[in-house]
């Protein structure tokens, strides 16, 4: 397989070194929910560890379950909120009433994804990933608002990592919509799992543009001001 439960292993365990490292290089409080979410993706990822291995039949069902729940709970009702959350915290976008509305799109994805998982859910390995399912199925609507809240504030930022961040989760679920709806759940939290990373290289200001150092010194002046 492409995908297996070592390369979650791996990918989590990375991913979370990531997030230390991004918590460790945190300057000011507006940074902290952004710094928050490689650590979230990699302890994301290490979970669905255990969901392969309760499909292999390596773990007991209990576990498996408990795992399952748990990915689930973390992509389809945290990602959603905590994404537009950070950025709204973080103040790098066009207009706070813009990111406010991306944090609301990001409740509604999640109150109905939530809705779909008190059906039940359920998960199996399907070729190269691991394909999930909840009882009632998100729909246009909640697709749409998971997708505005996930990508749209890395766009709405001046920040050049922030909106490559953006971008790439952005191509990278449309593409997998194209290739195999089932993939997307999986395989599209393990990407932007490795593209955290460039949240991390912007919080230490490896990359960045030219209205980073505005966002730096405002952001500066702010904390002392507090």
């Amino acid at each position: 397989m492409c995908f297996s439960a070592e390369m979650d292993l791996v990918a989590g365990t990375l991913i979370t070194a990531v997030g230390v490292d991004a918590l460790r290089h945190v300057k000011r409080r507006d940074q902290l929910a952004l710094a928050t979410l490689p650590l979230a993706f990699g302890a994301h990822q290490l979970v669905e560890t255990l969901v392969w291995w309760q499909l292999e039949g390596h773990v007991s069902d209990s576990i498996g379950d408990v795992a399952t729940w748990t990915y689930l709970l973390i992509a389809i009702i945290i990602v959603p909120i905590l994404v537009p959350y950070a950025f709204l915290r973080l103040g790098t976008g066009r207009s706070r009433l813009l990111d406010r509305a991306f944090v609301g799109a990001g409740v509604i994805a999640a109150a109905l994804g939530g809705i779909g998982m008190a059906d039940g859910v359920s998960a199996e390995i399907d070729h190269h990933h691991i394909a999930y399912s909840i009882g009632a199925p998100m729909g246009e609507l909640a697709f749409l608002a998971y997708v505005v809240a996930a990508c749209a504030p890395g766009f709405a930022s001046r920040a050049t990592g922030l909106q490559w961040f953006a971008a790439l989760n952005l191509v990278v679920v449309a593409l997998l919509v194209w290739i195999d709806q089932t993939a997307v759940v999986s395989l599209w939290c393990l990407w932007a799992a490795i593209t955290s990373v460039l949240l991390n290289l912007w919080i230490r200001g490896v990359i960045t543009g030219p209205a980073d150092a505005l966002f730096e010194a405002s952001g500066t002046r702010q904390e002392r001001r507090s």
